[in-house]
């Protein structure tokens, strides 16, 4: 099973902090960003994840290395290496195809942090593999800061209609989704709600843990948080 995780941006509304370090690489609760993700994938079984960068891509390729030290094995789709650069998510995603091989693919952002279990995504990927959809996602509650949400949720299926979720960012993908998609910069919404509409998006809600870090006061409160509850947990463990 192999993974794409999004790191190409520089991050808009984290800088100043992203302009000299890459979003991915910056700290919280004693990790990197994307070493959230990259450690729960391989935790669910993942031994193959690409890296799409653009934005300080040689710091990223450089820190994170060829992934042994996390048990896997990291390859890069380097899309150049401005913030410019970046493709966005739908090109980035076919900038990757040729990585990322025949079988369905996970497809998370680099600056979520969450308990979101990745092995749970074993049954959706066999579903996508047999034929039955061509992706599956995974919406959370809607955050302060994205009230409306993005889309609706009923009997398995991804639906526009009300109440509206939000997409946490994680979703698997089958490659033949984006047969004969030419490259270049593109998002992944709204041109994927044709396939929703199809009803061929399916989808979950996740009520776990889950948080975007997208300010420096978000990465900030995320950091005293993580750290807050490391404290009460050895406390409870010492107890």
């Amino acid at each position: 099973m192999r993974a794409l995780l999004f790191a190409a941006g520089r991050g808009e509304r984290m800088r100043p902090r992203s302009d000299t370090t890459a979003k991915p690489l910056l700290r919280a609760g004693g990790r990197r960003l994307i070493e959230w993700q990259i450690e729960a994938l391989a935790l669910a079984g993942v031994r193959e994840i690409v890296i799409n960068t653009a934005h300080l891509a040689q710091q990223i390729e450089d820190t994170l290395g060829d992934g042994s030290r996390y048990g896997l094995k990291l390859r890069y789709s380097r899309e150049g290496d401005r913030a410019e650069d970046a493709l966005e998510t739908l090109g980035g995603i076919v900038q990757a195809l040729p990585l990322l091989g025949a079988a369905p693919f996970i497809a998370a952002s680099s600056d979520i942090v969450t308990d979101f279990d990745y092995a749970s995504l074993a049954a959706p990927l066999a579903a996508i593999a047999r034929g039955e959809v061509d992706a599956h996602l995974v919406l959370v509650d809607n955050p302060p800061f994205h009230a409306d949400g993005d889309m609706g949720l009923a009997g398995g299926r991804i639906r526009m209609q009300r109440p509206h979720l939000t997409y946490g960012n994680i979703g698997i993908f089958s490659p033949a989704l984006f047969d004969g998609l030419p490259a270049g910069r593109a998002r992944l919404f709204p041109w994927l709600y044709r396939f929703v509409e199809q009803g061929r998006i399916g989808g979950e809600h996740f009520r776990g843990r889950w948080h975007n870090v997208g300010t420096p006061a978000d990465l900030d409160a995320l950091d005293a948080a993580l750290a807050a509850g490391d404290a009460q947990r050895l406390t409870s463990a010492g107890s």
